[in-house]
């Protein structure tokens, strides 16, 4: 509001200005046009109200004249004062915000790469919708379905997302996961698969994250779905996010590196669930380090997924 205030009145001062101006010139230069006896002269006189006085012979001739002049430095004074109106207004309301959006203008859109817009305004990002799903809409934030994309990174590259392709794995990126979460109450839902070709899903009946201010603390609701009795997200509810480079957990010393879990997580001290883990693929050997991609109340803590998405949707 404060940004299309100071467009306009900077426009209608501008537009007057250019009027002053133009007319000035104009009005200036006369002589030439009213060829006035030798015994007169041209007199320009502007006054504080911006509107110039001419003294000339052919007094009806330059009127004329100048009244056409005027009507198009009122008509040229409009536009200029009407641009940055129309800036201003230009919200992206009417722009979708999330897959759900854009499922809802065409139910046959198929699952793919599209543009959102989040109603902060702050500009759109590609995202990658699942369409297909449950009913489809779904926004994705996390996909692993191969290990060509190494997931232990810093905090740097979590906040912003990794890599640009969105047909591969990826992470979207914290501030734009936040972006997305706190424009509506969504849920959460995590599609996984072994190496065997089984597949089971957790469901959530909300899902947030605290701004980065927070170190992108994890909020989620109640828990449903065939990926285990028990919830493996219910011991990350609450905790930071934690990478190799940014230490927030619970833990005395840092599960992302010092305990070599090898991901980034919303850790605890440490997890039941490690989806951003190394991609060592199917069972692993027992030991300390529980660092696959790990979903532990389905497969365990030493049995690495094939395949993970982690998707919202708004709620219902």
């Amino acid at each position: 509001m404060l940004f299309g205030l100071q467009g306009s009145v900077m426009a209608s001062t501008f537009a007057s200005l250019l009027t002053f101006l133009v007319t000035f010139v104009f009005l200036c230069s006369a002589q030439s046009v009213c060829r006035p006896p030798s015994d007169e002269k041209c007199v320009c006189s502007p006054v504080v109200n911006l509107n110039p006085v001419v003294n000339c012979g052919n007094e009806n001739a330059l009127k004329a004249e100048l009244e056409q002049m005027k009507i198009a430095m009122d008509q040229l004074s409009q536009k200029i004062a009407d641009w940055p109106k129309g800036n201003a207004n230009d919200t992206e309301a009417d722009k979708p915000q999330d897959c759900q959006d854009i499922l809802d203008n065409d139910e046959t859109t198929p699952s793919g790469v599209y543009m959102v817009y989040p109603r902060d305004n702050l500009g759109g990002f590609l995202v990658f919708c699942d369409m297909d799903t449950d009913g489809g809409g779904w926004t994705l934030f996390q996909k692993r379905q191969d290990g060509t994309v190494d997931f232990y990174r810093g905090w740097r590259d979590y906040k912003i997302g990794f890599p640009s392709n969105l047909n591969g794995e990826f992470w979207l990126g914290n501030d734009n996961l936040y972006r997305l979460a706190v424009q509506k109450v969504y849920q959460l839902r995590v599609d996984m698969e072994d190496v065997e070709g089984n597949t089971a899903f957790a469901a959530y009946d909300s899902f947030a994250i605290s701004p980065e201010s927070q170190n992108y603390k994890l909020h989620i609701g109640v828990y449903t779905g065939t990926a285990g009795e028990s919830d493996s997200l219910a011991h990350h509810d609450g905790r930071p996010f934690s990478t190799k480079d940014r230490d927030n957990d619970d833990n005395p010393g840092s599960c992302a590196q010092t305990y070599v879990y090898n991901g980034a997580w919303w850790y605890g001290s440490c997890h039941d669930s490690n989806l951003n883990g190394l991609y060592r693929l199917g069972p692993y050997e027992n030991g300390y380090n529980y660092n696959g991609v790990v979903w532990a109340h389905w497969k365990g803590n030493n049995y690495s997924l094939k395949r993970t998405e982690m998707k919202i949707r708004p709620a219902p």
